[in-house]
């Protein structure tokens, strides 16, 4: 297939070559010249703008729908573009929304374009920095048609079944078979981006668990407490026994290890943490349902509060979305 490519930062560059590895054809656009040429030598078809896209995505030879990907941070970058897209596109072209929007701009640009004959798919990704070489996981939202038609892009993407153990009792009439592979079709329009701001809601509570348990063990040896009590814990090694065999294992804790390795004090994150929105989108969601969502919610304000002052476990945190997702928090 041939997809264009719009925003070729962390995850949409990487995203490009996944694609091209397994044959796609990927004709591609950021603001940043460097990197539409730095895609361009690992084989993507260049354009200068949206303009020159159209042009190279109406291949008589190929498919009547084009594919449009839009891989840019959420609010007004994404719908700005996608307005932009939406006036060159044809009727049947398909644009795919594969940042972190809200899931109702979803559902609302998803009417807008069908009175255009255009299709949409939203596509909550997630891999991050690693994406290109594990694998990205997806939530999809959309018709089921156009995600049909779109699967084989998703599974060039997706990390396929790889060493995982298959989970018992899974009957394969009632599944995705999909899922096992890494990515579903979760609903119509906005469920794909609905998953994925809960997936984002439950890591921010996964953080801040392991954050919270680093301070705890890193303030054992605090002079607030009884010598005798006082212990000079290796942290880098609790962290690694953690990753073998223990029930709190998790890609999360391994990212932990790696930066405790490097240095235990973490002293090149600042412990000033941001949040990209799913966060608080997760705790909306939870008020609007009346469902009880403790952890999650202080795991949101945490964040906040990590604004003001910060602790060893704000650092630990920063180490974490550092490890998955190349956020930079530097010290202030």
């Amino acid at each position: 297939m041939k997809i264009g490519l719009v925003g070729l930062g962390r995850m949409g560059g990487n995203i490009a070559r996944r694609l091209m590895q397994a044959g796609h054809q990927v004709v591609a656009w950021d603001r940043s010249d460097e990197a539409v040429q730095a895609l361009a030598k690992d084989g993507a078809e260049a354009a200068t703008g949206l303009d020159d896209m159209a042009g190279k995505l109406a291949d008589p030879s190929l498919s009547s729908r084009a594919i449009w990907w839009v891989m840019l941070p959420a609010g007004g970058p994404t719908e700005d573009t996608i307005a932009q897209i939406a006036k060159l596109a044809r009727d049947g072209d398909v644009i795919i929304d594969g940042g972190n929007s809200f899931y109702k701009d979803d559902i609302r640009r998803a009417k807008m374009l069908a009175e255009q004959g255009i299709h949409y798919v939203d596509v909550g990704t997630s891999g991050g920095v690693w994406g290109l070489e594990r694998g990205y996981c997806m939530m999809i939202g959309g018709d089921k048609e156009t995600v049909d038609h779109l699967d084989p892009i998703f599974d060039a993407l997706a990390p396929g079944l790889g060493d995982i153990v298959r989970t018992p009792g899974r009957i394969a009439d009632k599944v995705d078979e999909r899922a096992e592979k890494g990515y579903i079709h979760a609903g119509p329009a906005g469920a794909g981006h609905f998953v994925k701001m809960i997936h984002n809601g439950i890591e921010y509570g996964l953080m801040q668990a392991y954050a919270e348990g680093f301070d705890i063990l890193k303030s054992k040896n605090s002079d607030k407490l009884p010598e005798d009590e006082r212990f000079d814990l290796n942290l880098t090694d609790i962290a690694e026994v953690w990753r073998r065999g223990s029930v709190i294992s998790s890609w999360l804790l391994d990212l932990t290890a790696i930066a405790l390795a490097k240095d235990e004090m973490l002293d090149q994150f600042s412990g000033h943490v941001a949040d990209s929105g799913e966060g608080q989108w997760t705790i909306d969601a939870a008020m609007e349902e009346k469902v009880p969502a403790n952890v999650l919610t202080a795991s949101l304000f945490a964040r906040y509060r990590s604004r003001v002052e910060h602790t060893y476990g704000d650092k630990v945190l920063s180490a974490m979305r550092f490890g998955f997702g190349g956020h930079t928090e530097i010290p202030q």
